[in-house]
């Protein structure tokens, strides 16, 4: 708590009171004070406040350092890394709010997600969470939902891609926790630094949108493994070894929509597909590990098809065991879900695990919030999940409880804000 006896006036070009006129340069040039005046702050009630001369500097570790720049041809959290600690979050714009409401709204969610991806306090009546943290490596990143464009009066601008998800036969959705006007990603390696943005946002949102569902997610921390691996999901399998990788010379092109695409507000942009997966993990436990390497297709030490080799090894989808029956069976998930088994169908797959608790029996809410990216939702998304209908070995050990597919437009360039094409086009 600021000392009440500094007087509190406001500065114009940061909005922060007088007394914390450091915190508008960065929340990493706090960190060498953090540990001498917080002491302090501890025994003498905050008699030297956030005005006291300064500490040496201490460096922060690699992990608060890491920083994504929100600016660019594409918006954060689509390539980065994938990060520790996750928020999902969709809002609907409230009654009276359209399209100058909406504008409004991304000019300053977009000014408040630079600010913090860049170390920075929000805005706004920061809360002080993570003033002495680095950027974490945060990404926050923005959607149109399909009832955005109604809401807005923009039903033309609407893409195509857009197009409401069919029925699939492993839904069990919960439509209070589906789709949304908005929709906003947040990512960071450290968990304050997340809740922080997810705080921020929330109260930029102000009289223009509530809050419709929110979901919590996790990953392994960075530096927690000798060397850097592919994740591993709650039922221990190691989850994401066929992504498309950047370097790739066809990666834009399944991805991402074109710069000369439709429509031409969605440029550079892509489509989200989100899905609350929950897994039944009382009976995938009970299966031996033989067992539940053929429903994968993968061995689950490291990944590896079992076909053979290592975890990149490309699989031997013919290779047969003594008795002529396929090493890989014919309905294990890893067969399925393979680009050359569904037409080139690509998605760049970003998850973050989750678990909310138990049941009143007992039974695990945990699972995966699946979130994966396409140029085109139609040719990316539904035709894999049409084919894991149809015979997937791990369906049975899957429920899908909430789903939503958002419409992700390009990066905004300096001194523009994300959607500012569509919004004031």
């Amino acid at each position: 708590m600021p000392d009440p006896s500094v007087p509190q006036t406001r500065t114009p070009e940061a909005g922060r009171p007088a007394a914390e006129a450091g915190r508008g340069v960065s929340r990493r040039a706090l960190l060498g004070t953090a540990g001498a005046t917080g002491l302090v702050l501890g025994a003498a009630g905050g008699a030297l406040g956030y005005a006291a001369a300064p500490a040496p500097a201490t460096p922060l570790t690699s992990i608060g350092t890491d920083r994504a720049m929100f600016h660019g041809k594409h918006q954060p959290g689509i390539t980065d890394a994938l990060q520790a600690h996750g928020h999902l979050v969709a809002f609907d714009l409230k009654p009276g709010a359209g399209r100058k409401e909406a504008a409004a709204l991304l000019r300053r969610w977009s000014a408040a997600a630079e600010r913090l991806m860049a170390g920075e306090a929000a805005p706004h009546e920061d809360t002080d969470v993570a003033r002495d943290a680095g950027p974490s490596s945060l990404t926050v990143t923005f959607g149109f939902g399909h009832s955005f464009f109604a809401r807005t009066g923009l039903e033309k601008q609407r893409p195509a891609a857009l197009d409401p998800l069919p029925d699939f036969s492993a839904d069990q959705l919960d439509r209070k926790r589906c789709e949304g006007d908005l929709w906003v990603q947040i990512g960071a390696n450290d968990a304050l630094v997340a809740f922080h943005a997810l705080r921020a946002l929330q109260k930029e949102a102000g009289d223009a949108a509530r809050v419709r569902w929110q979901m919590n997610g996790f990953n392994r921390s960075p530096g927690t493994t000798a060397h850097a691996l592919t994740t591993r999901n709650l039922m221990g399998q190691v989850d994401g070894t066929r992504n498309p990788k950047p370097a790739e010379p066809d990666f834009d092109q399944r991805i991402f929509v074109p710069a000369s695409g439709e429509p031409a507000w969605m440029a550079n942009g892509s489509y989200a597909v989100v899905r609350r997966i929950r897994m039944l993990l009382d009976d995938w436990e009970k299966l031996a590990r033989p067992a539940q390497e053929a429903v994968i297709g993968r061995r689950k030490s490291d990944g590896a098809p079992l076909s053979g080799g290592g975890e990149t090894t490309p699989m031997d989808l013919e290779k047969a065991d003594a008795r002529g029956e396929y090493v890989v069976p014919l309905n294990a998930h890893a067969r399925i879900t393979r680009p050359d088994q569904n037409g080139g169908a690509a998605m760049l797959r970003r998850p973050f695990s989750f678990h909310d608790g138990y049941d009143a029996d007992g039974t695990p809410d945990a699972g995966l919030l699946f979130i994966c990216w396409q140029a085109d939702p139609l040719r990316g998304f539904v035709p894999v999940q049409r084919k894991l209908d149809r015979g997937d070995a791990l369906s049975r050990y899957l429920r899908h409880e909430a789903s939503g597919l958002f419409a992700v437009p390009g990066g905004a360039a300096k001194g523009e804000y994300v959607g500012q094409r569509l919004l004031e086009g």
